[in-house]
């Protein structure tokens, strides 16, 4: 078994698009639960408004891709808005239950047949972001020792990368100012921040927003990181995907979702290569494990690590295992 090669597929894996892409949806789902408290069971859904709004905007109107990312994020915002208004007063399961049942009925609503012409229902939208691609300024590859990256992939890495630690720049401003003081206290105690004079279900709608436009941007991102979208891409299991990657890395810390994206990332593609190379060499029998058992394996074998880190740090890799101090001044 060539454990070099196993190693180089990992780290590829871990620097990759999708690694900074599930991070930023990640980060949007960290302002949720991580700074506000808010239950949030559907950040898949703002990823499939944001990654629909895009596609659809440059097919079907002929918008330049940029138009249809901001048009993504608006979509988001009408989701938040239409969600948040009739739950956000409510008790915080209400929005759980909401927003993943939000996140189906759109993804049903998407492959349906009355709205095939202009999502193309099961069979998706494909090549809607040439526009990005002949941006690209990468001539080659790049090649560090084992590791190769095409140009395509060095393009994607740098927007995808790039957009993921401006948000986590602007995450970090916001929860340094006043208004990130209030959301920590709305997380730890509502009524004290009321008492205070905050009106709570405003900054709860605000982060609520904000997080959900941060999802539709990864959204967008996925998409154009595939040229081709259907509904059925946006399960309900990514968005437990992005409460692993927030939970691994620590919530409330602002790069808690990055390093849990790559953790995330390394571990499912280093479990994956190195079983499929220990069954070709013949250390793992056949009778034993088969190929479209890999999957499961992997994603049993990154839940019982999770299981464990949160017995020995329940705050995640990088989280505060202190009490947070309220201070809304």
């Amino acid at each position: 078994m060539d454990v070099l090669a196993v190693l180089s597929v990992a780290i590829r894996g871990a620097l990759g698009p999708e690694a900074a892409i599930y991070a930023l949806a990640a980060i949007g789902l960290n302002i949720h639960f991580g700074y506000t408290g808010l239950l949030n069971f559907g950040q898949v859904g703002f990823m499939l408004v944001g990654a629909y709004g895009t596609a659809i905007s440059v097919l079907s109107f002929d918008a330049p891709l940029w138009v249809g990312v901001i048009v993504g994020m608006a979509c988001a915002v009408v989701l938040a808005l239409i969600l948040g208004i009739p739950t956000l007063r409510l008790r915080g399961d209400y929005l759980a239950i909401a927003t993943i049942a939000a996140a189906e009925v759109l993804r049903y609503v998407y492959r349906s047949s009355f709205a095939e012409p202009v999502t193309g229902g099961v069979f998706g939208l494909v090549q809607f972001a040439d526009g990005l691609y002949a941006l690209n300024p990468f001539s080659g590859p790049l090649e560090l020792g084992p590791l190769r990256f095409s140009d395509r992939a060095l393009w994607l890495m740098t927007v995808a990368w790039g957009t993921t630690f401006l948000a986590a720049a602007l995450v970090w401003l916001l929860v340094h100012s006043p208004w990130g003081r209030v959301l920590r206290a709305v997380r730890e105690d509502e009524d004290a921040a009321r008492s205070l004079g905050k009106n709570v279900f405003a900054y709860k709608m605000q982060a609520l927003v904000l997080g959900g436009v941060l999802g539709a941007l990864a959204g967008s991102l996925l998409a154009i990181n595939s040229q081709a979208i259907t509904p059925d891409a946006f399960i309900p299991i990514i968005t437990f995907y992005l409460w692993t990657i927030m939970i691994l890395g620590g919530a409330s810390r602002v790069l808690g979702p990055i390093l849990g994206s790559i953790v995330f990332w390394f571990l499912l593609t280093f479990l994956d290569a190195f079983l499929r190379s220990a069954m070709s060499a013949g250390w793992i029998p056949g009778t034993l494990l088969v190929p479209s058992d890999i999957g499961a394996v992997r994603f049993a074998a990154v839940g019982l690590g999770l299981m464990l880190l949160m017995m020995f740090r329940p705050a995640g890799l990088i989280g505060n295992q202190k009490e947070l101090r309220l201070d809304v001044r």
